[in-house]
């Protein structure tokens, strides 16, 4: 398989870190948590309970971006870690690396938020969810992302997206 290249995306308490981090190593990849990638002043507005606006997540898009157009430009593999909530945003990541493949993990609002509640080493406060379950665009169709629920733990997700990111190579 060639060097995939991977946003793990979804709101906050989807899984993104774990199963990316999994799927990086099982891949042979680095894995990018993309939250450590935010300026400090993004950190401070989630941790106030401010969700993000297009303008503040500008900067640390492009960041990614330019992340993954490094590891494009190289022929490497990369997993990282980002919410990609709006298609626009999916886009920008896209335009770093065309091939980019996106893994969308999604659930129930009451699961997400027993698991934000449960978490209690991020700075992400639960009651920031229901903004990004509002923000939240699905990719469509025509983006070609790996749908997965994350009811399943994380091992079959990974073993899924493995499975879908080699039929399609």
């Amino acid at each position: 398989m060639t060097a995939a290249r991977v946003v793990v995306m979804g709101v906050s308490g989807s899984g993104k870190s774990t199963v990316g981090q999994t799927l990086a190593g099982e891949l042979g990849v680095p894995f990018v948590e993309g939250d450590a990638l935010h300026p400090p002043r993004n950190v401070a507005l989630m941790a106030a309970g401010t969700p993000l606006t297009d303008d503040d997540r500008r900067d640390w898009l492009q960041s990614l971006a330019d992340t993954l157009a490094r590891a494009a430009a190289q022929g490497q593999g990369v997993v990282i870690s980002c919410s990609a909530l709006k298609r626009s945003y999916r886009e920008r990541l896209r335009a770093g690396a065309p091939d980019l493949r996106f893994v969308h993990l999604h659930g129930s609002p009451a699961l997400l938020a027993e698991r934000l509640h449960a978490r209690a080493d991020h700075y992400m406060p639960p009651s920031l969810l229901q903004s990004q379950l509002d923000t939240l665009e699905p990719p469509a169709a025509d983006e070609g992302a790996i749908e997965i629920d994350i009811a399943l733990p994380p091992p079959a997700i990974v073993a899924a997206v493995r499975r879908r990111l080699e039929a399609t190579r």
